[in-house]
């Protein structure tokens, strides 16, 4: 892989331009994003060595790249997906960091099948912040996380390959799954929490607003479960309406727990949650 081109140069497009570099990787960074500010502090950080501004500068581009990552979010993929597909030739690879797989991969088989033209490799980094932008960028983001492929073909090219191995020098942890098999263990650690904080978040809002008081009290327990109320709905619309039933369905069993223990605040049944729930984070 000597030459990249990077779709979304928010804080997983630059944090991969980072990243890759401090690896070593000493290709052709090139970056597209449709903020001119997000273009200009990644290409400012040394995430992206060249800046291509408009949509077909990007499209040309990838046609002279090994390899393009569309680090947007899930609609935008597809989008990409479909623009990419008629105009890149054998070899050439395209993988993501979408958040849900499952429509992605749909696409993926009917726009790149087989091995003889252009590949599409299904990704998603498990990392990030509860905001996103370059100026949060950080090469050490990966370092310890997993990144999931699901792959939609058995066989692998050597771009393929590559990739795989430069995931696997920025920190990762490669690991495969199948779409439907992500998704749903994606509404359990990932949205789920996400829906959790956001609701939280906006409850407290309507309940107590700037109660000062409220504020002053609040420690750890608080910040914590709140952090992930700040992620702005644009990064999770996208999430929401690609993963709506395995979501759906995880959080109707936490509302039928958290009924459980609002009925079982006072009997036994309380303890035996809490013992179940402290086994979750001990070594297995």
């Amino acid at each position: 892989m000597n030459s990249l081109l990077i779709v979304g140069t928010g804080l997983i497009g630059a944090s991969t331009g980072l990243a890759l570099k401090a690896a070593g990787f000493s290709g052709r960074i090139t970056g597209f994003d449709l903020s001119a500010a997000e273009l200009l502090i990644a290409h400012e950080s040394g995430a992206i060595d060249e800046v291509v501004s408009t949509r077909e500068a990007a499209t040309e581009a990838a046609r002279r790249s090994d390899v393009v990552l569309l680090a947007v979010p899930v609609f935008a993929i597809l989008d990409w997906m479909t623009i990419l597909a008629p105009v890149l030739k054998p070899g050439q690879l395209v993988t993501d960091t979408g958040s849900t797989k499952v429509q992605i991969a749909d696409v993926a088989r009917r726009l790149f099948p087989g091995v003889a033209g252009p590949r599409f490799l299904p990704g998603h980094p498990m990392a990030g912040k509860e905001s996103g932008g370059a100026a949060i960028a950080e090469a050490g983001l990966y370092q310890g996380a997993v990144w999931i492929f699901t792959p939609v073909d058995a066989e692998s090219t050597a771009e393929e390959t590559a990739w795989r191995e430069w995931m696997s020098a920025i920190g990762t942890k490669v690991m495969d799954l199948e779409p439907a098999r992500h998704d749903q263990l994606l509404a359990w650690v990932s949205h789920l929490p996400q829906m959790v904080s956001t609701a939280l978040s906006a409850l407290l809002e309507d309940t107590f607003g700037d109660d000062p008081d409220l504020r002053a009290i609040g420690g750890r327990a608080l910040r914590e479960m709140t952090r992930l109320g700040s992620s702005p709905y644009s990064m999770w619309r996208d999430v929401a309406m690609t993963n709506t039933a395995p979501l759906a369905n995880s959080l109707l069993a936490l509302e039928q727990r958290l009924q459980h223990l609002r009925e079982h605040l006072r009997t036994p049944e309380l303890r035996e949650e809490f013992q179940r729930a402290n086994k979750f984070r001990e070594p297995r």
